[in-house]
């Protein structure tokens, strides 16, 4: 079975996001695919998404409200085939850790490396954040997983 972890900073913004948007379109294709999300940051373990996360992802029909936040695990680096970093600076902290061929979002969809921005200081940017997460996160589908 394949299995994809996205990572952020605190994992109530972005990767949660991700990590919904992912598991919506495993569904939808009927894949098995191991799909989870965590933060590098210990601030919000047990927390669910932010308001403004949910909202939107809940507006395109998908609910993340049961997502709790928590951190990036020493095991994540076995039990993970495919871990993507929302931004630079976690993709360095993970390397840090020990993990290896982790990759940006932004790798995929077009952006060409660009960071996800943290909608958590910037919440008016929450529908921004969403439409690139999407499209990085379809990206990853048809290429990873040939949908």
């Amino acid at each position: 079975m394949s299995s994809l972890l996205f990572v952020c900073l605190g994992n109530i913004c972005r990767s949660p996001l991700a990590e919904g948007i992912a598991k919506h379109i495993a569904r939808e294709h009927g894949l098995s695919i191991e799909i989870d999300s965590a933060g590098t940051g210990k601030w919000h373990i047990g927390e669910a998404p932010c308001e403004a996360s949910q909202r939107i992802a809940l507006k395109n029909g998908i609910d993340i409200s049961d997502l709790r936040a928590r951190t990036v695990l020493p095991e994540d680096k076995e039990r993970f085939e495919k871990i993507v970093a929302m931004d630079k600076e976690n993709k360095r902290t993970l390397e840090d850790l020990g993990f290896r061929n982790t990759k940006l979002l932004g790798d995929y969809g077009d952006y060409g490396g660009k960071d996800v921005p943290d909608p958590y200081y910037a919440t008016d940017a929450i529908k921004e954040v969403f439409t690139m997460i999407r499209t990085c996160v379809e990206d990853i589908f048809r290429k990873e997983f040939h949908v």
